[in-house]
Order: C-alpha cells, then sequence, then structure tokens
C-alpha cells in the first residue's frame, strides 16, 4: 500500500480513485493532480513507482490543504461560528443540520437515534414512572 501524507491508499484502485481516500480530495481534484505529476489515471496504485509518489507528495503539499491542515481548519471555523453567536454556530452546538434541511422528520445523522418523548402507554410503567 503506498503511503501519501501519512494516509494508505488502496493498491487494487486506480490512482485518482485512490487518491480520493485523502481527506480533502475529490474526484475533479485527483484528476488535476493526476495531470499535474504526469501520471495516467488508469494505472493502479501499486503500480505507482516512488518518483510519482513523491511528485503527488510534492503538489499535494505545495499546492492544497488536505488532511490535518483542513481538518484543523474546519474545526477551526467551527468554533468561531460558535463563539460569536451566529445562527450557524448556534446549530452546530445543539447538535442541529446547519444549513435549512427540515428537522420534523429525517435528520437522523445529526440528531442521533430517537429519544421518544411522551405519553406512557402501558398502565404498569406509567405507574413506575409516577412512583419513580
Amino acid at each position: 500500500m503506498p503511503r501519501i501524507l501519512g494516509v494508505d491508499i488502496p493498491n487494487n484502485k486506480r490512482a485518482d480513485v485512490a487518491l480520493r481516500y485523502i481527506y480533502g480530495i475529490g474526484p475533479a481534484r485527483a484528476r488535476e493532480i493526476c495531470l499535474r505529476a504526469r501520471i495516467e489515471p488508469s494505472v493502479r496504485a501499486s503500480e505507482l513507482t516512488e518518483s510519482d509518489i513523491g511528485s503527488i507528495t510534492q503538489i499535494l503539499q505545495d499546492q492544497y490543504m488536505v488532511e490535518g491542515d483542513l481538518r484543523r481548519q474546519v474545526a477551526q471555523n467551527i468554533r468561531r461560528l460558535i463563539a460569536i453567536g451566529s445562527y450557524r454556530g448556534l446549530r452546530h452546538r445543539r447538535g442541529l443540520p446547519a444549513r435549512g434541511q427540515r428537522t420534523k422528520t429525517n435528520a437522523r445523522t445529526r440528531k442521533g437515534a430517537k429519544k421518544t418523548v411522551g405519553a406512557i402507554r402501558d398502565r404498569t410503567a406509567r405507574k413506575l414512572a409516577k412512583s419513580g
């Protein structure tokens, strides 16, 4: 498995697909990196030479913010939104969708598993809840 910027990219995938395993690199950026490094995008990651990997690493370090730096910047931006008390920051703090999605239904990814609130239908459980 070739290792680029501390990330193991899979051997059996094409170079342009394998590069997407690095945080901050999507399909378009992966193709662009392959072009700049003069690597055929269809070549398998296991067939990349040390010089190919070196050139990819050099391009990533010089021209793009990826992995740890990008994660840090995103986290810092969210902390800033929370600190200034913006609407988006409030949504982040409460763990709700920040971009206008509906929350009456759906939004389970942000809200977590369902927590039933309301009446207890079973009589024995109701008695236990009252006494406890």
